[in-house]
């Protein structure tokens, strides 16, 4: 490493952690210069707890799709802010990972150990984007369908242009090509976001825990005890319904629900929803 390279390597370094200039460039001659390696290093031996801005909540964003021949990838990396979102270091580096993503099949590991264009590792360049714009930036999750087994449709909501927005959804389905109505399930996908395909699979911890605050609610609402069992059950069997995808109402009629929608598109074989996935930026961090 030239001495211009470890300067400035250990300018970023110092802005990270907070740590100061001769233990910074430890750090780097002990990693070979790899900074994310450095952070760690730094950290294991107590003198930086963790990288300032690697603490802060990054709940902004993007969401990026990438279709190719049928399959498709999604991805969320995370900001801190809108402003930053809007950036265009931020944006080039989004769209060189969801080629990336694509390519790996979403496997967010090796897409983390991936070079990019000029030579540089996603990390490397992951730290140096956070030093350069001063805000945490998160590769947070990722997902592909290959196109094996039903076909794949995606929508993208709020899209700043083609494939890039805060919210992005995508389905396959079996026994539909209809471009139009698999487009229209995506959509109903991101504005209604479904826990599951059908009731029984949604996360069995979540249904629990919904049953005791509607028991304490109609508890606390001064209902007879001997009455709760019944009310929570009707009200659990429509929580159920509103969270399942098959069940919902239809977002473009609400006389239907979405199983109703499939059956009058099914011809000769059933339409049937395999998978899917959507993402919204910052949800639940």
């Amino acid at each position: 490493m030239t001495n211009k390279n470890l300067t400035e390597n250990i300018k970023k370094l110092r802005e990270l952690t907070g740590v100061g200039f001769k233990d910074c460039k430890a750090a780097l001659d002990e990693t070979n210069g790899d900074l994310e390696k450095s952070v760690e290093y730094l950290r294991k031996k107590g003198i930086a707890k963790a990288s300032k801005k690697m603490n802060r909540t990054a709940s902004d964003g993007l969401v990026l799709v990438n279709e190719e021949k049928g399959e498709i990838s999604v991805i969320e990396i995370n900001s801190e802010t809108d402003f930053v979102a809007k950036n265009k270091d931020f944006i080039n580096f989004c769209k060189e990972l969801s080629k990336i993503n694509f390519s790996v099949k979403g496997d967010l590991e090796k897409l983390n150990n991936s070079k990019t264009v000029d030579g540089s590792s996603v990390k490397d360049k992951l730290v140096n984007l956070i030093s350069k714009i001063g805000e945490k930036i998160n590769i947070r999750r990722t997902s592909f369908f290959d196109n094996t087994g039903g076909t794949n449709f995606c929508y993208v909501h709020a899209a700043s242009e083609k494939n890039i927005g805060k919210i992005a959804s995508v389905v396959k389905l079996d026994g539909l090509d209809d471009q139009e109505l698999g487009s229209k399930i995506a959509m109903h996908i991101a504005a209604s976001s479904p826990l599951a395909i059908e009731p029984d699979g949604i996360d069995k911890s979540l249904v629990e825990k919904e049953k005791e605050i509607i028991k304490a609610e109609i508890l606390n609402s001064g209902k007879p005890s001997n009455i709760v069992d019944k009310i929570s059950k009707g009200k659990i069997s429509k929580f159920l319904d509103d969270n399942s995808l098959l069940n919902q109402i239809w977002i473009m009629d609400p006389k239907k629900k979405v199983s109703d929608v499939l059956k009058e598109n099914s011809n000769n074989k059933k339409i049937k929803v395999l998978k899917f996935v959507r993402f919204k930026v910052g949800e639940g961090v």
